[in-house]
């Protein structure tokens, strides 16, 4: 039966957010609206988003037409969008990577300014991280392995989807905090990355829970903190991170959200946050985003811009301390 649960809640899709709802305005000029993911199509990224865009699009009455823009990490999709018309006809779905992490590590490659040429509208989730080892690894927790490795300096070592990436720098945040050594190995693509886990080339890694929760479930890989302000329902056992008294009140999380070219008309944006807040409120937007390993999180406006600002100073903190670069 709860296999069967977990198997209806992965395959939820258009049709449980297809709701019809009132129109709450007609459709401007035949328009559709470009959402721009910079990222790859069938990613989880993009699932959201196109699981946000179509019900969406039914509540306005106006299309709303997905356009994955890729390269150099998101930039390039994110800097399409922060040089678009304020109209309200080109937006961006987004996650931190491009928006907070790449302007503290390559500034001079990244052509805008995240917080003065968008408008944050509406936040849907975090995505929180799991810290993960091969079977056999020396300890079952955190803190075990952390007095394991004080006593074995330069053995252990973890992966992430590359250099300078949200993973990398959670990475080192751990390292900052408790001590805890080990070596970074980056990779290109995060589903290596789990392949060498589970194959037992890698002690750790620091993924998405949305990899990995699967492997963890089944058993063929430990999970010994997720990164996550609470203890997640898909992985009620494993501790948070802040749980850890070197960590206490920690949380880094991949956000996932909508944003606008800055100058947006108030009216507009309201009707978008609107809209928006309507489908990503829903209980069956809220099981899609628990399936996917996301944590539903609604935040709008003013606070949404909060939120990237306190992420932006703990990212440039760590970056800082650890003397860490992207090359």
């Amino acid at each position: 039966m709860e296999r069967n649960k977990r198997h209806w809640l992965k395959g939820l899709g258009l049709a449980g957010l297809a709701v019809v709802y009132p129109l709450m305005a007609q459709p401007v000029a035949g328009k559709p609206v470009t959402v721009i993911v910079p990222f790859a199509p069938g990613g989880a990224i993009d699932g959201v988003a196109r699981q946000l865009a179509a019900p969406v699009a039914q509540l306005l009455g106006q299309a709303w037409v997905v356009d994955n823009v890729t390269g150099a990490f998101g930039t390039i999709g994110t800097q399409k969008v922060a040089h678009a018309a304020a109209d309200g006809q080109t937006l961006l779905f987004a996650v931190s990577s491009p928006l907070n992490v790449a302007p503290v590590l390559t500034p001079s490659a990244v052509r805008y300014d995240s917080f003065r040429d968008f408008l944050p509208l509406t936040a849907v989730g975090q995505m929180p991280f799991a810290v993960v080892g091969r079977q056999g690894l020396p300890a079952d927790t955190l803190e075990g392995l952390i007095r394991w490795a004080r006593a074995h300096p330069g053995v252990l070592n973890f992966g992430t989807d590359g250099r300078g990436s949200l993973l990398h720098i959670t990475g080192e945040l751990i390292h900052l905090r408790t001590g805890l050594d080990w070596v970074h190995v980056p990779y290109k693509a995060a589903p290596q990355v789990v392949t060498d886990v589970l194959g037992g080339q890698l002690d750790l890694a620091i993924l998405p829970v949305a990899l990995v929760q699967q492997h963890v479930q089944e058993g063929r890989m430990k999970a010994l903190a997720v990164s996550a302000a609470q203890r997640l329902v898909v992985l009620p056992l494993v501790p948070t991170l802040s749980e850890l008294p070197a960590m206490k009140g920690v949380t880094l999380s991949s956000w996932l959200g909508l944003l606008a070219p800055a100058g947006l008309r108030q009216s507009e944006v309201d009707r978008l946050n609107q809209a928006v807040g309507k489908v990503a409120g829903s209980e069956a937007f809220r099981q899609m985003l628990q399936a996917r390993g996301i944590v539903a999180q609604l935040i709008q406006g003013p606070e949404f811009e909060r939120l990237m600002r306190s992420e932006r100073a703990l990212i440039a903190d760590v970056v800082r301390q650890s003397g860490m670069s992207a090359e």
